[in-house]
């Protein structure tokens, strides 16, 4: 069974050709993109003791990134030292991001491909990232089940997505898609946000250990995205070490 929604892919796939554009349809993802970048460095470079402020920082390190999306996390990861492919089952966002790095000089194996592919092939990363990606397939548990066997011994898995709760309806559903129009209307079905508990359930059902768990909060008044310890209830981190 393939994990992969067509009804999803073909709801971003229209706006694939916008993926650069900071005021366009990915706006919120621009926004949010320097804090997922920061929680994402720390967890790497205390995981595999790097040094934080390096140029480098990366190096030595494959990172697979899933649901790619344009290449917002895959460039920073390149620039950064690592070795780097992003996957993504939307051919059209495969190829803005393929043209990005180009014109970035940016070496990325970018590939359009889905977790199930690539489990196939066996291949294996350091790192695995599956950002804003979970509530978007059609089998929660086989995915994170295909992460992990994606993920090398001793590596770790970092998720970003949004809690099901009363507030994430108000915020990432209803504000954001109809009062805000942060993303078009039905990007998201709130139905199908996981909490942290049934995340956590699903990693620990594929032998892994939740490291750590972390919110990505919104301030209206600064416009910003900050990390928050304490405060879940709408985005989210979660660092899943493979043992």
């Amino acid at each position: 069974m393939h994990t992969v929604d067509k009804k999803e892919i073909e709801n971003f796939a229209k706006d694939s050709h916008l993926w650069w554009d900071e005021n366009g349809p990915f706006r919120p993802l621009h926004r949010l993109n320097p804090t997922r970048l920061s929680y994402i460095k720390d967890a790497i470079c205390e995981h595999f003791d790097k040094d934080r402020i390096s140029f480098n920082p990366y190096s030595g390190l494959s990172i697979l990134d899933i649901g790619c999306g344009g290449g917002l996390v895959c460039e920073p990861m390149a620039r950064l030292g690592a070795n780097v492919t992003g996957i993504d089952a939307d051919q059209n966002a495969i190829h803005t991001a393929r043209d990005h790095a180009k014109d970035s000089r940016l070496t990325i194996d970018y590939q359009c491909a889905s977790t199930d592919d690539l489990t196939q092939r066996k291949k294996t990363y350091d790192v695995v990232l599956a950002l804003e990606i979970i509530e978007h397939v059609t089998d929660p548990q086989k995915f994170v089940s295909d992460i992990a066997k994606l993920c090398k011994p001793g590596g770790i898995i970092i998720f970003s997505t949004i809690n099901r709760t009363p507030k994430s309806f108000a915020l990432a559903k209803m504000a954001a898609e109809y009062i805000l129009g942060w993303v078009p209307k039905g990007t998201h079905d709130w139905k199908k946000f996981v909490k942290p508990s049934e995340l956590s359930r699903m990693v620990r059902h594929t032998g892994g250990h939740v490291k750590n768990i972390e919110g990505l909060v919104y301030n209206p008044f600064s416009g910003e995205f900050s990390r928050n310890p304490h405060d879940v209830d709408v985005n989210y981190f979660l660092c899943h070490l493979k043992p």
